[in-house]
């Protein structure tokens, strides 16, 4: 367990790996098991992270306010801390994005690099349902409504809707070779929605409005090498926000691929090749290259 800045107490972990840094800020109440080759300890990195406040172990605070992506952001901080990394490659999944951003912009010298996956810098609430075709104003709103629903239905819907895309895509050529490539990883996806299924889903939903909150970033600051990942059948994230943060930060690379927002899944090698791209960029050493069968 590892005391973040308010002394609460947060559960972290380590792939127990060797090469280069990695701090991972995982989606919100995401398992380790969603990144199934960065998880490995032969990944060709060290990957340290942590269960967020109240989920996987991690106390609640104990003002149930401090769950902004602020927090989130000294829970980090603490686990690098922890780990005795003064400086790591930041990958961000989701939620994990506004607080790899947070983290780039308050703390510099200690985000040797950002890969940013399925997720945009703040006002993630407006960049909902985009693949559905609901108009922007509508998106916050409709996104806090059906956070309601979560206590009911939260066990399963949520990571199922977030990993489909629409049914007229999902029947196109297309989505054969994005969204069907999640079910060559079964075992990952099995063990993700039983651990979602365990978690306390009035207290999840409370975590959820939270990130309602978090402003869009002005990530122009932004120095260190930074690539983006969208998903097309992404129902949680516009990938045109993505496209736009982006363009935002000098130099950034931005990769749309034939995928949802669970893209750690479905193109977990995907995830350490761009990895390995950051570091050909400047950030920080590159992880050996392990020979992959023709």
């Amino acid at each position: 367990m590892v005391g973040s800045a308010d002394g609460t107490r947060i559960r972290a972990w380590c792939n127990d790996g060797t090469g280069p840094p990695v701090l991972l800020c995982n989606g919100l109440g995401t398992p380790p098991e969603a990144w199934p080759r960065l998880l490995a300890r032969d990944s060709g990195y060290r990957v340290v992270s942590w269960y967020h406040r109240g989920l996987g172990g991690s106390e609640r605070p104990a003002d149930p306010s401090r769950v902004r992506v602020e927090d989130h952001t000294d829970d980090a901080r603490a686990v690098l801390d922890a780990f005795d990394l003064g400086t790591a490659t930041v990958v961000g999944w989701s939620l994990g994005v506004n607080v790899a951003f947070e983290l780039a912009l308050e703390n510099p010298a200690r985000v040797a690099g950002v890969l940013a996956v399925a997720g945009v810098p703040g006002g993630s609430y407006s960049s909902l349902f985009a693949t559905y075709g609901v108009p922007r104003r509508l998106r916050a709103p409709a996104g806090r409504l059906g956070s309601r629903l979560l206590p009911v239905i939260g066990p399963l819907l949520p990571v199922l809707l977030a990993s489909m895309p629409p049914w007229h895509e999902l029947l196109a050529p297309a989505a054969t070779r994005g969204p069907a490539r999640e079910a060559t990883h079964p075992g990952a996806l099995t063990a993700v929605v039983r651990e979602f299924a365990r978690h306390d889903w009035g207290w999840y939903r409370h975590l959820s409005v939270a990130l309602a909150d978090h402003a869009p970033l002005d990530v122009s600051r932004v120095r260190c090498p930074t690539t983006f990942l969208a998903g097309r059948f992404d129902s949680l994230v516009d990938v045109a926000d993505v496209r736009r943060a982006a363009g935002s930060v000098p130099g950034a690379r931005f990769r749309e691929l034939l995928g949802t927002h669970f893209l750690p899944l479905q193109y977990p090698d995907v995830m350490v090749d761009e990895l390995r791209g950051l570091a050909g960029r400047g950030a920080g050493p590159t992880a050996p290259r392990e020979p992959r069968p023709d």
